[in-house]
């Protein structure tokens, strides 16, 4: 078997959509994240940016688990001395839906400007309406968690 390295110019991009109402933010995170990374394709290549176009619905819906809806806080410097502005999620969520799951999707990306490129490839909407019609995207799951419970 040969190994294939895709260039910058073979790369076909798909457009994706993930629908977050009722998940967890870290299942559709790391989904989206994957996906505009293109670790899903068997065409995966390191150095290249294979990853595909990733729309994600319903941000306003998505899930935090434990005491994470009070206790997690999103902190903000305004660059003046001694001007930290923390927000929690549940304000975040008020204020602006669409920050909390793309904070979560950059910070799994890499830190250069590869990551760059792939984050501007994320599309992330409040409501269930997305202008991206006409790209005529196919609808993925994000995967569930599994039962604990073992049966024999």
């Amino acid at each position: 078997m040969k190994t294939v390295y895709l260039r910058r110019e073979d790369v076909n991009r798909r457009w994706i959509e993930l629908d977050a109402s009722g998940q967890v933010l870290g299942k559709v995170a790391v989904k989206a994240a994957n996906l505009l990374m293109g670790k899903e394709r068997p065409t995966f290549t390191p150095g290249v940016d294979t990853g595909d176009f990733v729309i994600v619905t319903n941000a306003k819906a998505v899930k935090v688990t434990g005491k994470k809806e009070t206790d997690k806080v999103y902190f903000q410097h305004t660059q003046y001395v001694g001007s930290w502005v923390k927000e929690p999620v549940s304000s975040m969520r008020k204020r602006k839906p669409e920050n909390i799951v793309m904070l979560a999707v950059k910070r799994m990306l890499p830190k250069n400007t590869m990551g760059d490129h792939m984050l501007k490839r994320l599309k992330v909407y409040g409501g269930a309406d997305h202008p991206h019609v006409a790209q005529k995207p196919e609808k993925q799951a994000v995967p569930q968690k599994k039962s604990g419970v073992v049966k024999k």
